[in-house]
């Protein structure tokens, strides 16, 4: 078990020396939040009145930002699944004496630190949006990015481990992410969309992500009570069991591809 956890340990660490020196990189992947919340928000900010959405559109829009910073290097782990197939370090990985189920839950625990490290930078930029700094508000918005990161970490590598050319995983991530994230709530009310988009926002991971970072809000900080995103038969679940649908997402994902993983190729 020991050794077990040394192999994670190096591949967080691998990841997180990775983030470190790649800074300007890390940077440019924050403009386009950025630019959403204050230009985008900003600009919206004037034409949509603060009873149609509970709250201000910029802070409305944070939670979805927050998701968007996330959403990025998580499904980044994926591509460098096969990148490494390719290049041939996934087979010096594989040459470790651990199991293979362990190499693939030290990439998505590394891909899960580095996409909640990014999203606790811009959640820097609470206060700009009229957010107090308070240290269990921080605390519950942290937790609700490291959940969804992991499930959208695990379902990059679910997604990866099937595959052979980092193109294809770069083609179907953009015909699936941008509607995902349409559909995760962060832009706009989920119960302005019609019904069959609904449906499939009840399915989205990222809009459970986006509610359980809202309503963390909403629990924390009053007058914040923004429009109702996720609901079950007209009824929103409850903050827990949000958590819950999260955590499992990314396990049963994670599961998968180490299914997958485990074949010898």
């Amino acid at each position: 078990m020991r050794r077990e956890l040394r192999a994670v340990h190096a591949l967080v660490h691998r990841d997180l020396l990775r983030l470190s020196s790649q800074r300007t990189h890390t940077a440019l992947m924050l403009v386009q939040p950025v630019l959403y919340l204050f230009i985008l928000g900003g600009g919206l900010a004037a034409l949509i009145p603060d009873s149609a959405l509970g709250v201000g559109y910029q802070a409305y829009l944070f939670p979805g930002m927050l998701m968007m910073t996330v959403q990025t290097p998580a499904v980044m782990v994926g591509i460098r699944l096969i990148t490494d197939r390719q290049s041939g370090y996934l087979r010096e990985l594989l040459m470790a004496p651990v199991r293979r189920s362990t190499l693939l839950l030290g990439s998505c625990a590394g891909g899960t630190v580095v996409a909640a490290v990014q999203g606790a930078v811009l959640l820097s930029l609470a206060g700009a949006v009229g957010l107090p700094y308070d240290p269990v508000l921080l605390a519950l918005l942290l937790a609700g990015m490291l959940l969804a990161s992991f499930a959208i970490t695990a379902l990059s590598l679910a997604l990866a481990v099937g595959l052979g050319r980092p193109e294809v995983f770069q083609l179907l991530l953009g015909l699936v992410m941008m509607p995902l994230l349409f559909l995760s709530g962060g832009f706009f009310p989920l119960h302005a969309l019609p019904g069959w988009a609904q449906a499939l926002a009840a399915v989205n991971p990222l809009a459970y992500g986006v509610d359980l970072l809202r309503r963390s809000i909403e629990l924390q900080v009053p007058g914040h009570g923004a429009a109702a995103g996720i609901e079950w038969f007209g009824l929103q679940p409850p903050l827990p069991l949000e958590a819950g649908v999260l955590l499992a997402t990314g396990a049963l994902a994670l599961l998968w591809a180490a299914h997958r993983f485990g074949r010898p190729e």
